[in-house]
């Protein structure tokens, strides 16, 4: 009897999936995305993120960088290009700007306070090793193209224009960077620019799943308990979508919710909607500035606030009274 039960439960375990336990924190995310998704990545020919530079596990959740098996040369911090850090695919300033508890005391607070925020910062399918030098260049600029711009790293071929604010990671991950990105915009119910969404198109229809964004795939769902249906082709970004916001389980706990002080109104347009002109850099209120309706749509950036704006790298019109 005892072996048939035996026989029974090594037949179920070989069928049923692991108890899926999502890891509660980034710093908690970090250990289990290097145990459980990167372990034998570090030699791969993929490399890490941005230069496919290999490396060599370092404590708990860090790695060294082989500068020679990816021919990278520090930009300027040399110490930071000598490491790996994990890079948020989507960066916590930009899903942080969209949560309410960001205006309140900024990524702290969100820790702290919001449960959802906390779940984007830790989701596994965000998480990639990449080189600290270019993480830290990327720092929260949104993916674009970079044509004018001459290698910054060696061979290492992601390139950081800083006067346009805008990352363009190397060929081999832009398929894989457009449908995490579609990932989380879906799941925590986030707004994308059209400008963004269009590049994102047409990286992910330009550069298919690969075999190794696939195996990723698998790793991480058998972690977080669902895939990224953007990389299984279920689901498919396109013009207007609409997310399904499957993330958004956990608001605010009331008493929380009670503690927070009340917002502050930060500028005469806190009502409305702000537009930055991705082209000149400088944002303008739907009240008071004769511009506002004059950006054209392709140039568009939105904010909820002047302060959000300025935190971008924008700054007023001139012509605002």
């Amino acid at each position: 009897m005892k072996r048939i039960l035996l026989c029974l439960a090594l037949s179920l375990s070989a069928i049923a999936p692991a108890l899926a336990i999502p890891p509660s924190t980034f710093t908690e995310a970090k250990v289990v995305a290097k145990q459980k998704v990167y372990l034998d990545q570090a030699s791969s020919n993929m490399g890490e993120l941005y230069c496919g530079c290999k490396w060599k596990w370092v404590g708990k959740s860090g790695g060294r960088i082989d500068a020679e098996s990816c021919g990278l040369q520090a930009r300027k911090q040399e110490t930071r290009a000598e490491r790996t850090e994990w890079e948020h695919i989507v960066p916590a300033w930009t899903f942080g700007h969209q949560r309410q508890c960001w205006q309140h005391g900024g990524r702290k607070h969100c820790v702290d306070d919001d449960p959802v925020f906390r779940a984007m910062e830790a989701d596994l399918f965000n998480l990639y090793p990449s080189v600290g030098e270019v993480n830290g260049d990327r720092s929260n600029f949104n993916y674009g193209m970079a044509p004018g711009v001459a290698p910054q790293y060696g061979q290492c071929k992601t390139k950081v224009d800083f006067e346009q604010r805008a990352a363009e990671p190397r060929d081999e991950m832009k398929g894989l960077v457009a449908r995490t990105s579609f990932y989380m915009f879906d799941r925590y119910n986030l707004s994308m620019s059209r400008q963004q969404q269009q590049l994102l198109m047409a990286w992910d229809k330009q550069f298919p799943v690969t075999s190794w964004e696939s195996e990723r795939n698998k790793r991480i769902a058998a972690i977080m308990g669902h895939e990224n249906l953007f990389v299984t082709g279920k689901r498919s970004w396109t013009p207007g979508y609409k997310p399904a916001a499957d993330g958004i389980v956990s608001p605010i706990p009331p008493k929380v919710a009670k503690s927070l002080p009340a917002p502050q109104v930060i500028s005469t347009a806190s009502a409305g909607v702000i537009i930055g002109n991705t082209n000149s850099h400088v944002y303008h209120l739907p009240t008071g500035c004769p511009s506002y309706d004059k950006v054209a749509a392709k140039n568009q950036m939105k904010f909820g606030s002047e302060a959000e704006a300025e935190a971008a790298g924008f700054r007023k019109a001139g012509n605002c009274r």
